[in-house]
C-alpha cells in the first residue's frame, strides 16, 4: 500500500562494474565490482565477486571479496575473503575462508 522509503541497489548477476561505487542505502551484489564499494549496508551473494575495498556499517559476505573490509558488523557466511577486516563485530560462520588480519578499529564509520 505504501512505498518503502528504504533504498536498495541491486547489482545483477552477469553485470560487471569497473570503477568505484557509492550508494546512500543498501546494496545487494549479485554480479561483479572491480573497484571500491561504499554504502550503508551490503550483502554479497554466493556468485558475486568484489575486487576492491568494502566500507559499510553492515557487511554480509556469501561470495568473494578480494580487498579490505571496514564495517561495524561483518558476517562471513560461505565467504572467500582475502584482505584485512576492521570491524566492531566479526562473525565467521563454518565454511567461510578468510585470509588477512582482523582488527576492532573503525576508521571513519
Amino acid at each position: 500500500m505504501f512505498a518503502s522509503k528504504a533504498k536498495t541497489t541491486v547489482i545483477a548477476e552477469g553485470l560487471r562494474i569497473v570503477g568505484n561505487v557509492s550508494a546512500d542505502g543498501a546494496v545487494q551484489v549479485n554480479g561483479q565490482i572491480d573497484g571500491d564499494l561504499n554504502c550503508t549496508s551490503i550483502t554479497v551473494s554466493p556468485k558475486a565477486v568484489i575486487k576492491g575495498g568494502v566500507k559499510a556499517r553492515s557487511v554480509v559476505v556469501n561470495g568473494k571479496v578480494d580487498g579490505p573490509i571496514v564495517g561495524q558488523e561483518v558476517v562471513l557466511n560461505r565467504a572467500f575473503v582475502t584482505g584485512d577486516i576492521q570491524a566492531q563485530t566479526l562473525l565467521t560462520e563454518p565454511g567461510a575462508h578468510f585470509e588477512g588480519r582482523s582488527s576492532p578499529e573503525l576508521l571513519g564509520l
